[in-house]
């Protein structure tokens, strides 16, 4: 899965709210339709990954989701797997559902996932959300999925992290490569808030696992974060006027393309 970390850019595909939830306004066939059409447009544009996530669940709950979330993201990352079936696909179910995640990704023959809370305890929006690798590292074997990718946050964003304060962003990457990270992801400190490119580079030379930056890269900050990150996750700043909220924006996506390609050829 050389594709995902060779200075690579991976859209965010946020679906409508799902069914069951408290802002949930449209049934299955419009929310696969427009995940769709965004899988489109990143396609068109030329992406390199893209990771789907239900992140207009809002408010979500603590990792006990619902088999409503499960079975509508499996049927909406079937549909758009089959769009971008020569484009990496990945997913992240929140909060903090990763071994739910992980089953999907296996149904829908993804190639990666996103987890929350891999390593070290943290208290988010949600309330405190214990590490989880034992149980999702086994969960992968159990089931067979060993080629799906577990890429983890560490010192996640929108997240208290007061009771591992004497743990730092370094040591917490170690402990993520120890227990069988396939990369882990620098973020800021809240959504489309930019990570510390410090931070980055310090995680960066401190692990042998990919680094990725998951917040805050823009069109004027691709630059920087490429000379130092194996990848990026880009969500807001691809979506119409910048915010999360909206659609994917083809013109934001294409001329952000255009430029981590020229930034690629002068590598």
């Amino acid at each position: 899965m050389k594709k995902i970390f060779n200075k690579t850019i991976i859209g965010m595909i946020h679906v409508d709210a799902l069914p069951g939830t408290p802002k949930s306004k449209n049934n299955m066939k419009i929310i696969i339709e427009k995940a769709k059409k965004e899988a489109r447009i990143y396609k068109k544009a030329g992406i390199d990954a893209v990771i789907l996530e239900n992140m207009h669940d809002v408010p979500y709950l603590n990792k006990e989701i619902g088999p409503e979330i499960i079975s509508a993201m499996t049927a909406i990352c079937i549909e758009v797997k089959k769009i971008l079936s020569d484009i990496p696909c990945g997913i992240q179910i929140l909060a903090a559902a990763n071994k739910e995640a992980l089953a999907v990704a296996k149904a829908a023959e993804l190639d990666f996932i996103r987890v929350e809370a891999f390593v070290f305890a943290h208290v988010a929006d949600e309330g405190i959300i214990e590490s989880c690798a034992g149980d999702v590292m086994r969960c992968r074997k159990q089931i067979s999925a060993e080629n799906i990718l577990v890429l983890t946050d560490i010192k996640k964003k929108h997240s208290s992290h007061s009771i591992t304060a004497d743990v730092d962003i370094v040591e917490t990457a170690h402990a993520a490569e120890f227990f069988t990270s396939d990369g882990v992801i620098v973020t800021g400190v809240t959504v489309g808030r930019e990570a510390n490119l410090d931070e980055v580079e310090s995680v960066k030379k401190a692990v042998k696992i990919p680094t990725l930056v998951g917040s805050g890269v823009t069109f004027e900050n691709v630059e920087s974060y490429l000379k130092i990150a194996d990848s990026l996750i880009v969500g807001s700043y691809f979506k119409r006027k910048g915010f999360w909220g909206n659609e994917v924006d083809y013109a934001r996506v294409k001329k952000f393309m255009d430029k981590v390609n020229t930034v690629r050829k002068k590598a």
